[in-house]
């Protein structure tokens, strides 16, 4: 039986680590698929506390990840694929190989995912020029021009981080102003790389077996036109990775986790929350670190 079971690797879920180990209570950490979360696909995170000069989004969880390992903490790579979980008894998780591992309190630290157009040539076409994460596959797309769809924060990181690469990119957003923050926004619309297309969506990513370019509509006058591209970049925000606790744990109308009157606690005791999949508002690392923190020591006073 363990004390305490954390499931992601993200920044809540391992700054929730370093505490609880810090505590002695043996953490063990789930990384899940993605160890060290979405952060490790940012390529320079500017707005941590500590980082004057920013550090790089892996160096950040490689660097979380062995503080919460220097205490005691254990990292296993591996995905949970059920959860039985019960209100103040034994938590019970079940890994992809078969493996269940029973727990007297649990801290869901799952994060967020992707946001997909939902559009049958963009499935098709994954990994075929269409991709949601401009730092692993940016540089694929070296002199070639690029859309990005999206008008907020991450949208415009994208199309930025993009411009190191490609001769054009071209912003595709559903509204006639963006979303961004002014700071984000003034810097991609004053990058002479970056253009946009206002009001007006993505219907169709047209090639057959790679990117050849992109049907876009209008949203007012209907009228489409073909935007001819080599790479496509999601970026339409994230929707949190709760699918395994849906029908047990309370969530909100956006499928993020409730929390108890300003903690981490959750409707089940010995059952916490923390970082994006608990955070319909922020979102942001350093607030995921935070509620890392606070649920690594509202499990150890239940624990107590």
């Amino acid at each position: 039986m363990e004390k305490l079971v954390i499931i992601g690797s993200g920044p809540a879920g391992l700054t929730a680590a370093v505490y609880a180990a810090r505590a002695n209570l043996n953490p063990l950490l789930i990384a899940g698929n993605l160890p060290g979360g979405l952060l490790t696909q940012t390529s320079e995170v500017e707005n941590f506390p500590g980082f004057p000069e920013g550090i790089n989004g892996f160096e950040l969880m490689m660097n979380m990840q062995t503080q919460a390992e220097k205490f005691g903490a254990r990292i296993e790579i591996a995905t949970v694929s059920k959860v039985e979980l019960s209100d103040g008894g034994t938590q019970q998780i079940t890994l992809d190989s078969g493996e269940v591992i029973a727990a007297q309190a649990l801290i869901v630290a799952t994060g967020a995912s992707p946001r997909w157009l939902g559009l049958e040539s963009e499935e098709r076409l994954k990994n075929c020029g269409v991709s949601a994460c401009a730092t692993c596959d940016g540089a694929f797309f070296t002199d070639q021009k690029v859309v990005v769809a999206g008008g907020g924060d991450s949208a415009m990181e994208e199309a930025l981080f993009l411009t190191k690469f490609a001769s054009q990119v071209t912003v595709v957003h559903r509204r006639n102003e963006l979303r961004a923050s002014k700071i984000m926004a003034e810097r991609a619309m004053n990058h002479p790389k970056i253009d946009f297309v206002w009001n007006a969506q993505i219907t169709e990513i047209m090639g057959e077996d790679e990117v050849s370019g992109v049907k876009v509509k209008d949203n007012a006058s209907g009228e489409e036109k073909i935007i001819p591209c080599q790479g496509v970049f999601v970026a339409l925000g994230h929707s949190p990775s709760t699918e395994l606790f849906k029908g047990q744990l309370e969530m909100t109308d956006h499928g993020f986790i409730k929390l108890q009157h300003n903690t981490s606690l959750t409707n089940l005791a010995g059952v916490f929350a923390a970082g994006d999949c608990a955070d319909e508002r922020y979102r942001q690392a350093i607030t995921a670190a935070g509620s890392g923190c606070r649920a690594a020591i509202d499990a150890e006073r239940y624990l107590g």
